[in-house]
């Protein structure tokens, strides 16, 4: 009997060592898709990009992707959201007590990102999905647009302890002031997207904001 028991116990570990560890493939579709999504749409842009598309590429079933969000424009958030090699999410802006160069730094990043052929389409599809998809909205607003808020609050309120800024200054109006001429030009295409442009906002919007 202990033989035999041994043998049952030998039998169910090996089976349970073969078996396929279900939250690694699990993972594994997740990236496909997400992978798979921001492929497609800077091949084809994202009218032409569809979930049956999206799966194909990613050899999953359409049902797999449904399982996991509710829309394309979910699946895309989710896609821009994927850590690149080294990132480590959200982090500070650069403070070394000179806000003009640290923002002029950081929006030569911006214009850099969005003139990323990889992010442009799939960014300019979600600033257009958001307007129609409240529950989307909301993802965006929690897990992209807040956060970029705060640390650029906390870039600005740093300026403002070290006397670089007003200490009555209305900080989200100094934010647009800030990053909205990029995305404005960025958007609607009024006019090249360059590091200049991103230095003259810059210095344009200190002159005032001071």
């Amino acid at each position: 009997m202990q033989q035999v028991s041994s043998l049952v116990k030998t039998d169910r570990l090996v089976y349970f060592l073969a078996m396929p560890n279900a939250t690694r493939r699990s993972e594994r579709s997740r990236q496909a898709i997400l992978t798979a999504a921001l492929d497609l749409v800077e091949e084809a842009g994202y009218a032409r990009t569809s979930i049956e598309g999206i799966a194909a590429r990613a050899g999953v079933g359409k049902q797999t992707i449904y399982r996991w969000w509710p829309s394309k424009g979910a699946v895309l958030l989710d896609a821009l959201l994927l850590p690149s090699e080294g990132d480590e999410g959200v982090e500070p802006l650069p403070d070394t007590g000179d806000l003009a160069a640290d923002l002029k730094h950081v929006l030569r990043a911006t214009v850099d990102e969005l003139r990323n052929p990889r992010y442009d389409g799939p960014m300019r599809a979600l600033a257009t999905e958001i307007l129609h998809d409240p529950a989307l909205h909301v993802q965006w607003s929690e897990r992209i647009d807040g956060p970029l808020t705060e640390i650029r609050e906390v870039r600005l309120r740093s300026a403002q302890a070290a006397g670089e800024l007003p200490a009555d200054l209305d900080l989200a109006l100094a934010i647009d002031l800030i990053w909205g001429p990029l995305f404005h030009r960025w958007l609607q295409g009024s006019g090249p997207l360059t590091a200049e442009f991103a230095d003259a906002v810059v210095d344009s919007a200190l002159d005032g904001l001071r």
